[in-house]
């Protein structure tokens, strides 16, 4: 007995992604039809096209504007990089020369889990580039970009935050950790280990820590999260740290001792104005290397 197929998915042609980022990024269906090199009603035809194809809207259109509906602005963000794989793939081919040098801003947690490696396979298809690297926190990074100190940098923000201009490149769960076996998670008022003002995690555990009405006090405090590694595995304190950061003698901290379910956190990426070619190829190579991690 042969098994039942599996229905047929309909592939996304990227000509559509391309027409659905130029209508987000320039708020109209005559300005992106400009950048695409089509006529407007091409465009609404693509749009048509795009709707039909998934079965739902993808935009809010009246007489004055377009929105993204939030089934559009889930496909926004996966348009954007499955046309940064697209370019980062054959850029491999037509500009294998591209050199130059990339001041690019990544926070503490990034550089540790994510950097090393995106690094190494963007040397490996980009050679003739340079990329240096400042870690900082998001605040600052941002004030450098704006001075023109930074071509762009990943920035951690809360969910939500896309309408700064600042695009989503990837969300991740954010957990209470605790020591395995450690005692801080029971006391009263609860150790918490966090960073300065303007942190997303620190808003995101204390908000819920608030908003339960459970008693905390800060007992430590470190920007790097090799310091909220060792506030933990001392038993010092709980803190606010992404799923994914968990392991070892750090585990989430279990059900028992009534913390604040956490939100999910974004890292975001922004970029100066009239980027060059090596920051444009670093770019989608972020694109593409978060693509498989979101």
């Amino acid at each position: 007995m042969n098994a039942p197929s599996l229905p047929t998915i309909p592939l996304l042609d990227l000509d559509l992604l391309k027409t659905l980022v130029a209508i987000a990024d320039t708020g109209n269906f005559s300005a992106a039809a400009a950048a695409v090199f089509r006529t407007p009603s091409a465009v609404s035809m693509q749009v048509k096209k795009m709707e039909e194809l998934l079965g739902r809207p993808v935009f809010i259109r009246d007489s004055r504007s377009v929105e993204l509906t939030p089934d559009g602005a889930f496909l926004l963000e996966h348009a954007r990089r499955m046309l940064a794989l697209n370019r980062e793939a054959v850029a491999r081919f037509v500009q294998p020369d591209v050199e130059g040098v990339v001041r690019m801003g990544a926070p503490d947690d990034c550089a540790e889990r994510f950097l090393p490696t995106m690094l190494r396979r963007f040397a490996g298809s980009h050679p003739c580039v340079t990329v240096n690297v400042t870690v900082d926190g998001t605040h600052r990074m941002i004030e450098m970009l704006r001075a023109g100190k930074l071509d762009m940098t990943l920035v951690t923000a809360e969910v939500g935050f896309e309408d700064r201009g600042t695009e989503v490149l990837y969300r991740e769960q954010l957990v209470w950790a605790m020591r395995r076996g450690g005692m801080a998670a029971s006391q009263e008022p609860l150790p918490v280990s966090v960073w300065e003002e303007g942190c997303v995690w620190r808003k995101a555990g204390l908000d819920g820590l608030n908003a339960t009405g459970r008693k905390w006090r800060i007992a430590f405090q470190s920007a790097h999260i090799s310091g909220q590694r060792a506030a933990i595995l001392a038993d010092l304190a709980v803190a606010p740290i992404p799923v994914s950061s968990l392991g070892g003698e750090i585990i989430e901290a279990p059900a028992k001792f009534g913390l604040p379910k956490l939100p999910k956190y974004a890292l975001g990426l922004l970029m100066a104005d009239d980027p060059n070619p090596a920051v444009l190829a670093a770019a989608d190579h972020l694109r593409a290397s978060f693509a498989g991690a979101v």
